[in-house]
């Protein structure tokens, strides 16, 4: 009975008026999706994937999928990108899919110092299958019954609409911070027709530092990258604190999601402790996979949250007075 009301509860959640995004614990790796200021910002090509489990011992697991191109454009100091999702929640098949195009400058402050503001125009369609969920007619004193629903809820209709977001980064060679600004426009996602659902807009706040401990013959990467990301959407609120370390061609993260203070009855506002192993067998290739240990009360019996990425990168052009590729790139984590 417990779990039947954990699901109904996130059904609530997820159709409410303050709704939030979707998440991802390696935001790094999906940078795009964090801030279109990281268009980009490889100083190369770029192709990628991620996918996100989230609760799959329950019948309300929430799965991303997200694929991704971005690229810098020399001549122009400009980055072009390109980024297609699909977001769904299990029990109720809620679906949202956006496409959007990203673009980011890149404006040197000077020798040391650099500035990309960004911007991202999106497409979103959104929809749920009301057939899959089970209403209040449809139980009796002896537990749940089969027959329909006098229900009238499926208009059989998905809510389409614009989305833009802005964002900017200033970096050097050892650091980097962000922000960035998403739903500017508050889009109405409502799909029960006559009710209105505005998205609120997401604030973030990102950044990091590397600190070099080694260095050795083989001029691979030896640092530690504390990072941080605080966001805020409309009441809710969360920090990622944590660092990874980079032992080429391994790389390892640890991180704490959630915010450190106790909310309105005592709420232990911990949500997960998240744990990384990347792996980088080459210089283009990156592939990732962490797992959210969950510390709130969902707990662990709901399977907590399984998150693979894959990234390339790829030469645009040859250029033999490019300088090399760690001068001129945002050091963030891979990751």
């Amino acid at each position: 009975m417990n779990k039947f009301f954990l699901l109904i509860t996130g059904i609530l959640l997820t159709l409410n008026i303050n709704a939030q995004d979707p998440q991802f614990s390696q935001f790094y790796s999906h940078n795009l999706y964090l801030n279109p200021a990281f268009t980009g910002s490889h100083q190369m090509g770029r192709v990628g994937v991620i996918y996100r489990s989230q609760w799959p011992s329950i019948n309300a697991t929430f799965e991303s999928y997200s694929a991704y191109f971005d690229g810098y454009i020399e001549k122009y100091y400009s980055s072009v990108g390109l980024m297609i999702q699909r977001d769904r929640e299990g029990l109720s098949g809620l679906t949202s899919t956006s496409i959007n195009a990203l673009y980011s400058y890149e404006l040197y402050l000077n020798d040391n110092l650099v500035f990309r503001p960004g911007v991202d125009i999106g497409y979103v369609i959104r929809g749920v299958n009301f057939t899959e969920l089970t209403f209040g007619d449809q139980f009796d004193q002896n537990g749940f019954i089969s027959q329909e629903t006098a229900e009238s809820l499926n208009t059989g209709d998905n809510v389409n609409y614009f989305d833009v977001g802005l964002g900017g980064l200033l970096y050097s060679s050892n650091f980097f911070i962000g922000l960035s600004a998403h739903h500017l426009t508050t889009p109405d996602q409502s799909i029960l027709g006559d009710e209105t659902s505005r998205l609120p807009v997401k604030m973030s706040v990102h950044g990091g530092y590397v600190l070099p401990f080694a260095t050795n013959r083989t001029g691979r990467e030896r640092n530690i990258t504390p990072t941080f990301q605080y966001k805020r959407q409309g009441s809710f609120q969360q920090l990622d604190i944590g660092t990874y370390a980079t032992l080429e061609p391994l790389v390892l993260g640890v991180w704490y999601r959630g915010l450190p203070i106790q909310g309105d009855g005592g709420i232990n506002l911990t949500e997960s402790i998240v744990g990384l192993v990347g792996l980088m067998p080459n210089e283009n290739l990156r592939i990732g996979y962490s797992f959210d240990f969950t510390m709130s009360k969902v707990g662990l019996d709901a399977g907590g949250a399984h998150e693979i990425t894959i990234n390339y990168l790829f030469k645009m052009r040859d250029h033999p007075y490019r300088p090399p590729r760690s001068v001129m790139s945002v050091p963030c984590p891979n990751f």
